[in-house]
């Protein structure tokens, strides 16, 4: 399948499950309605910001829209990580990010040990 075509498929499949209209999706995502039904049907493409907003709107990852995840219900926990991190310096998100490394790496280690 193609990429747009994913999008348009997860982009209408998560609207429905948060039982949304496209006017409802729309204001909670600062858009017109009309963008949400070109984006639906594939006629125009999300900018970056767009799909962002478009994923906070719903509670999902922007990987769940683009299809990279299978499982929305792994967007909402996902999204608390790196919604924070936004929020960080970047000598902060470095050190963020090399404390999640040293908990997965730890991880890795106690699984083999195991």
């Amino acid at each position: 399948m193609e990429k747009v075509e994913i999008f348009t498929e997860r982009l209408k499949t998560a609207r429905e499950t948060r039982k949304l209209t496209q006017a409802e999706l729309g204001i909670k995502a600062g858009l017109p309605p009309s963008s949400i039904a070109h984006f639906e049907n594939g006629s125009r493409k999300p900018s970056f910001d767009t799909l962002r907003r478009l994923a906070s709107a719903l509670d999902m990852t922007t990987d769940f829209l683009l299809g990279r995840v299978e499982d929305p219900t792994m967007a909402p926990d996902g999204d608390i990580l790196y919604r924070n991190m936004q929020k960080l310096s970047s000598t902060d998100r470095e050190l963020a990010a090399d404390f999640l490394k040293m908990l997965a790496d730890r991880n890795i280690k106690n699984d083999k040990s195991i």
